[in-house]
C-alpha cells in the first residue's frame, strides 16, 4: 500500500516547476491528483504522465487570480470525489519591472494577485471542505522573500509572500480543532522557471546549484504524508550555495 492511497490531492500551479513535481509524487505515492493552471497544454502533459505511469489525475484549468475560480474547482472536486484531503497552494509569478524605481500599479496589482490573493481564494474554496470531513492538510509554497527582505526579489512579491507565511500560520490558529494543518514552505532561490523573470539572467551554472523542483516535490510529499496528529508549521529551507550568503562574505569591506 502506498503512503496517499485513497487521498484527493488538489496542486495548484501544476503546469510547471515546484507544482509539476509535487504533482508527480504525490501520484506516486499514490493520490489522486487534480492539476490546476492557466494553461491547459501543460497541465494535459504532466497528467498524461502521471497516468503512463499508473497513476490517477484530472485537469482542471483556471485562473486562480479570478476570485471564482477556485471555488469553482472546489465544487467540481467535491461533485466528482467527495472530498478533499491535500491542497498544494503553489500558483505564483513575478515580473521583471520589480524594483519601487520600476514598479507600477499594473505590475504591483499582478504580482499581490498572482501569489497572494490567489493563494487566499484557494483557502476560502477548500476549508469548507476539509471542515466537514474533520482532516486536511494544506501546503502552501512562499518563499526566503517570506521571511527575509532583500531586491532580488522585488517589494510586491516579497510583500506577498510575507502574507502567505501569515496567511498559513492563521489557518492552524483557528483550524486546529477541526483536524485540519497548514505548512508553509519558505525556499530560497529554486531551479524553475520563474528565474526567467529575473532582471538579471541566471546561469546554467548557477541553476545546477540551486534547489531543484524535485527537492520541493518531496518535502511537499513527505509533509503530505505526515500522520494526522503532526503539523510541520514551517519550513524554512535553502541550496547549500546560498547565493545571498555567498554575495555577503565575497564583499571585502564586510566583517564576517
Amino acid at each position: 500500500m502506498k503512503r496517499l492511497d485513497g487521498k484527493i490531492a488538489w496542486v495548484a500551479g501544476a503546469g510547471s516547476g515546484i507544482g509539476e513535481a509535487a504533482a508527480l509524487g504525490l501520484a506516486r505515492a499514490g493520490a489522486t491528483t487534480v492539476l490546476t493552471g492557466r494553461r491547459a497544454a501543460p497541465l494535459a502533459d504532466v497528467a498524461r504522465r502521471i497516468t503512463a505511469e499508473g497513476g490517477s489525475a484530472s485537469v482542471q484549468p483556471g485562473d486562480l487570480m479570478q476570485p471564482t475560480t477556485a471555488r469553482r474547482i472546489a465544487e467540481a472536486i467535491t461533485q466528482e470525489f467527495g472530498r478533499l484531503d491535500i491542497l498544494v497552494n503553489n500558483a505564483g509569478l513575478n515580473i521583471v519591472k520589480r524594483s519601487w524605481r520600476q514598479l507600477e500599479e499594473d505590475g504591483a496589482d499582478e504580482v499581490l494577485r498572482g501569489n497572494l490573493a490567489s493563494a487566499f481564494y484557494c483557502v476560502i474554496a477548500a476549508l469548507p471542505i476539509m471542515r466537514a470531513q474533520k482532516d486536511g492538510i494544506l501546503i502552501h509554497t512562499a518563499s526566503w522573500a517570506g521571511r527575509f527582505v532583500s531586491p532580488v526579489s522585488g517589494p510586491a512579491y516579497t510583500a506577498a509572500k510575507h502574507g502567505v507565511v501569515a496567511m498559513s500560520h492563521s489557518i492552524n490558529g483557528e483550524e486546529c480543532m477541526n483536524g485540519i494543518r497548514s505548512s508553509v514552505i519558505c525556499p530560497a532561490e529554486v531551479a524553475t522557471p520563474i528565474l526567467d523573470k529575473r532582471p538579471v539572467p541566471v546561469s546554467a551554472e548557477e541553476r545546477a546549484r540551486m534547489l531543484q523542483s524535485e527537492d520541493l516535490g518531496d518535502l511537499i510529499c513527505y509533509i503530505a504524508a505526515l500522520p494526522p496528529h503532526v503539523c510541520l508549521n514551517e519550513v524554512l529551507i535553502s541550496p547549500t550555495w546560498n547565493r545571498g550568503y555567498v554575495a555577503t562574505l565575497q564583499q571585502p569591506h564586510l566583517k564576517v
